[in-house]
């Protein structure tokens, strides 16, 4: 089987209210990959149920992901857009490699850790094996790269260990060098995006503060309004880099408005260097209105009156999907011993 060397594969969960850390973290540079990558970007709402979900909003949140990539500037014609439970490959694959992988290495996620929190005995099984489940989405498609923010480094890194482990466990059937390891892709300024009313905590759509958060829903008055409000201090913003450090909600801001830009923070700091916040904050929010209110008017168009749309394009993404995924696990149930 001809191994790929060029393709990527990454996911979105449909959690609802996607938000400018989803952008700039993820859905941005899902885009910029176009041109120089064969891409297959998922809605992987296998993913979403490890923590309960409500039926009729996990649809309508697969959907809104969907529409978000499409409004962005993904091309559903040349690469592929689905949704994670139309391909029954990802949970097949999901199992033969929870088998492969060691208990000891799940026990070191530091993502379960988090999201169970204190009470880990009531979490699902499902959130333990997650990093397992996205060990599946990208090696059923043999997929060399993926792009990913800080925080799921180490499910790659885990991603990587699983592909080695199955190659070397199954080297005399067929399976050496089978899996490639995938390599990481981290692009750019602000890849994890902070709070807007807390520097030190990433931007989360459970904060329970709505101004924590610009989403992709925000009007343009929204947007002016979160980062008017957003965290600073009474000092003008540094000069250089360095000048950041300790500056948690100005060192955030200065991310945001490199990331939207296309700049570094070097370039941001010579250009409001010296500067006080409110000269600042009104070019960041003009800029994040620039860059932000056509992919959110598109998606509302197409979630209002064209969800049709969505659902074809995410069917034949699916079937797409499937003509990849299909022949590879068939293979590994050769290698494993399935009859």
């Amino acid at each position: 089987m001809k191994q790929p060397t060029n393709r990527v594969f990454s996911g979105v969960q449909p959690t609802g209210n996607l938000h400018l850390g989803n952008y700039l973290g993820a859905i941005r540079n899902f885009v910029g990959l176009q041109d120089t990558h064969e891409c297959i970007y998922c809605v992987v709402d296998l993913h979403a149920i490890t923590v309960w979900q409500d039926p009729r909003e996990l649809a309508a949140n697969t959907r809104e992901v969907a529409a978000a990539y499409i409004a962005a500037g993904i091309d559903p014609e040349k690469h592929i857009i689905f949704n994670q439970s139309k391909v029954a490959a990802h949970a097949e694959l999901a199992w033969v490699l929870n088998c492969v992988a060691r208990m000891g290495w799940l026990n070191r996620m530091t993502q379960f850790k988090d999201k169970a929190g204190k009470d880990r005995e009531k979490a699902s099984v499902g959130l333990y094996a997650y990093p397992v489940l996205m060990a599946a989405d990208i090696l059923v498609y043999r997929a060399t790269h993926v792009p990913v923010g800080e925080d799921q480094k180490q499910h790659l890194e885990l991603a990587r260990d699983v592909a080695q482990k199955f190659n070397n466990d199954f080297a005399d059937t067929g399976a050496k060098d089978f899996f490639p390891l995938p390599e990481p892709i981290i692009m750019g300024p602000a890849t994890r995006v902070m709070s807007l009313r807390d520097g030190t905590k990433k931007m989360s759509k459970s904060d329970p503060s709505d101004y924590s958060r610009i989403t992709l829903k925000d009007t343009a008055d929204d947007i002016a309004l979160k980062i008017r409000k957003a965290q600073t201090d009474p000092e003008p913003l540094p000069e250089t880099v360095d000048g950041l450090e300790g500056r948690a909600g100005a060192d955030n801001l200065v991310g945001i408005y490199a990331a939207l830009a296309g700049q570094t923070k070097a370039e941001v700091l010579a250009e409001f260097g010296g500067k006080q916040f409110g000269v600042f904050k009104p070019a960041l929010a003009e800029l994040a209105v620039a860059k932000l209110s056509p992919i959110t008017s598109e998606m509302k168009r197409m979630m209002e009156n064209d969800q049709g749309y969505i659902d074809a394009v995410l069917e034949k993404g699916a079937e797409r999907a499937r003509a990849i995924a299909d022949p590879i696990y068939r293979h590994v149930r050769e290698i494993v011993g399935f009859i």
